[in-house]
């Protein structure tokens, strides 16, 4: 999966850090340390860990991924990182 999105909510810059859905490769999941969570009323999962984005994004980068580009939806901050296939 080439593609990722990382999101937090503003005033939480400290985490928790939203970092992929069901889909997700369960090995970036896993190297994360992120724990899969379904809401109360919601027909899908998410992934999150404590940690800020910061530190995510740090952990990211080691394992190759880049970031292309970083926005605010509202109070929603969200980063698009891509990383190169082999």
């Amino acid at each position: 999966m080439p593609f990722m999105l990382i999101s937090t909510q503003i005033r939480l810059e400290n985490g928790p850090t939203n970092v992929g859905d069901e889909f997700s490769d369960p090995d970036v999941m896993n190297y994360l340390g992120a724990r899969k969570t379904t809401v109360l009323g919601n027909n899908f999962s998410e992934y999150h860990v404590d940690d800020p984005p910061r530190l995510v994004l740090d952990k990211l980068e080691k394992i190759g991924f880049r970031l292309l580009s970083m926005t605010g939806v509202g109070q929603t901050l969200v980063w698009c990182l891509h990383k190169e296939t082999e």
